[in-house]
């Protein structure tokens, strides 16, 4: 089984001329086994099955490097992954790319206790889990416009995701949005939210994940000047009310 599943990462990686080390698809395999094991008691997934969650878990997160190819120059980028669920992307990003320090931000205590023992478990450094709201430690100081690289595959539209990220990115530095294949009305609804939280669209990256028909956008907002102290407004406001 874990034969099929190596064979399968590096394959479909190649389409993103990425090679993983024995060690690192050491790492994939047990993350996915503490994944299949924890989803048993909590929901972290709907996707279960292994194929799939190599395609649209782990293979999907690491797309980020056809937007961001600077990932590969082993520069130590913080990045920050905002509502990141069961970990992804900043858990897969990590294990490939160790130079970088990542924060992984999710509002629900369980899910956070499980990516600490997933780190615990891979042996991961410079990287921590942290339980909250974007709203709120898009204010705190020590996370406002303090990272080089926001990301985010969250179920949001983009201008509510845009005032939940663009806090956390420093001025020059970058929020990318993992998107599905369509995205153009969504663009056109958030780009006035993006301009008023100091961003600027920068590039829209749109392609298929390796040997299926799921399409993927990747949109990479760069943050132009300093946040208004309006934003973030309070906990709930950015989905209820998104800015236009």
């Amino acid at each position: 089984m874990r034969d099929t599943f190596w064979k399968q990462m590096n394959e479909e990686l190649a389409a993103f001329h990425l090679q993983l080390t024995e060690e690192q698809l050491k790492k994939f395999y047990r993350y996915f086994e503490l994944l299949e094991e924890k989803n048993k008691v909590m929901n972290l997934t709907a996707i279960t099955e292994e194929r799939e969650v190599v395609t649209k878990h782990f293979v999907d997160s690491l797309s980020l490097v056809r937007v961001f190819p600077e990932l590969e120059g082993g520069r130590e980028f913080s990045i920050i992954d905002v509502g990141t669920g069961a970990g992804f992307p900043g858990i897969p990003l990590k294990i490939v790319y160790p130079n970088l320090q990542v924060t992984l931000l999710d509002s629900l205590k369980k899910r956070v206790c499980f990516l600490q023992e997933v780190c615990s478990q891979l042996e991961l450094e410079k990287i921590s889990a942290v339980h909250g709201r974007a709203e709120d430690f898009g204010r705190d100081k020590n996370f406002r416009e303090a990272f080089d690289l926001c990301v985010s595959r969250a179920v949001a539209n983009l201008a509510t995701l845009s005032e939940y990220c663009l806090p956390f990115v420093r001025i020059g530095g970058l929020f990318i949005s993992y998107k599905s294949e369509e995205v153009g009305e969504e663009i056109k609804g958030a780009e006035s939210a993006i301009k008023q939280l100091g961003g600027k669209i920068k590039s829209i990256q749109s392609f298929k994940l390796p040997k299926t028909d799921m399409g993927r956008s990747l949109i990479a907002i760069e943050k132009m000047k300093k946040l208004s102290g309006k934003y973030p407004r309070k906990a709930g406001l950015p989905s209820k009310e998104p800015l236009g």
